[in-house]
């Protein structure tokens, strides 16, 4: 039986509500009893070094979450010739060597670009191809060529779509490390941790790889239903797809026509925390861009998925009042925007 968007949009928040009050969910540990937050929070030009002391605070916390779980961390390639757009070898490296004394366990690093080009590819490009090398315990994986799972979001009829979620990041035997690039967007207004790792879940297999499905582009589909579609379907993804530790790389980021044909800002700040809301509300703040602009960020927050009061995030560093930058958000920065008058009206 079909039914029109508003009442699946309903049906389906109210579902959401259901499953965090039930304790039905898996997902980050961070908020603490009071429904607050801790963010780390360096600055500086050593990324490397950054993306480590980032993490620092949190080892405790991380050296628990990693035992009997395999570890991925999860850059953020989104095409396969553009070094800004994708996050850098060198905050990867980062991460690695801060896990490399937690553990003997493999560390995967995994991506599903949607990039034609292919995964792989994009390892290759952005200088990726040396890190199995120098770290002994380090795979890297094309994500796009693991099995997946069928979930179900917003069509363009405004009923529920069948999309192929990627199984990684449904597995709850998996620890997923969101290492993402401080950028504006084309289409939800800033893509930070939350975004990596949400849209990167649908399966994207190239077309011309024998053992799958040609066209097999899933990614596509969690744009339907429109500006306020793809906000919600990312909420609605969320709700089983969430990054157990995330990281936010801003040494260099990218503003303008994000996230792929942007410019750069040297903005010289990281954060990190297992919180993806927090860590992200805090990103968006520092960009100088309105929480209220982001509609799965706010969604999110007000399902539990973490936590969007700034009030009640403790940050672990200097003052963010002192490091904001206003970047300049995209050329369609109005139609954007457009998925608050839908959501109104």
């Amino acid at each position: 039986m079909q039914f029109g968007r508003r009442a699946f949009i309903t049906s389906a928040s109210k579902l959401a509500g259901g499953l965090v009050l039930s304790g039905g969910l898996t997902g980050s540990k961070a908020r603490a009893e009071n429904g607050g937050a801790r963010v780390s929070f360096v600055t500086g030009t050593d990324r490397r070094q950054m993306i480590y002391d980032s993490m620092k605070p949190f080892r405790r916390e991380i050296e628990r979450g990693i035992q009997g779980k395999r570890i991925v961390i999860k850059p953020n390639n989104v095409w396969h010739d553009r070094p800004l757009c994708a996050t850098d070898p060198d905050a990867i490296r980062g991460a690695l060597d801060f896990l490399r004394p937690l553990t003997d366990r493999e560390i995967v690093i995994g991506e599903s670009t949607a990039s034609p080009k292919g995964t792989s590819f994009t390892f290759e490009q952005y200088g990726y191809l040396p890190l199995e090398k120098e770290y002994r315990n380090v795979r890297l994986v094309d994500l796009n060529l693991e099995s997946a799972a069928t979930e179900w979001i917003l069509g363009d009829n405004g009923c529920p779509n069948s999309i192929r979620i990627i199984d990684t990041f449904l597995d709850p035997d998996t620890y997923i490390i969101s290492l993402a690039r401080m950028k504006t967007h084309n289409c939800v207004v800033a893509t930070l941790a939350m975004k990596n790792i949400v849209m990167a879940s649908p399966v994207n297999v190239p077309e011309d790889h024998a053992d799958f499905v040609r066209n097999q582009y899933e990614k596509a589909k969690m744009h339907q239903g429109g500006i306020q579609g793809i906000n919600y379907n990312m909420f609605l993804i969320s709700h089983k797809v969430r990054p157990q530790f995330s990281v936010i790389d801003g040494v260099v980021g990218m503003e303008g026509n994000g996230p792929s044909q942007g410019t750069p800002v040297e903005h010289g700040v990281a954060l990190a925390s297992p919180d993806v809301v927090a860590v992200d509300r805090i990103g968006i703040e520092l960009m100088g861009i309105a929480y209220e602009d982001v509609g799965y960020l706010q969604w999110c927050s007000n399902a539990g998925f973490g936590c969007g009061d700034i009030d009640r995030i403790e940050i672990d560093g200097p003052d963010i009042r002192n490091h904001v930058i206003r970047y300049k958000l995209h050329e369609n920065i109005d139609w954007q925007l457009g998925w608050k008058k839908e959501v109104k009206g």
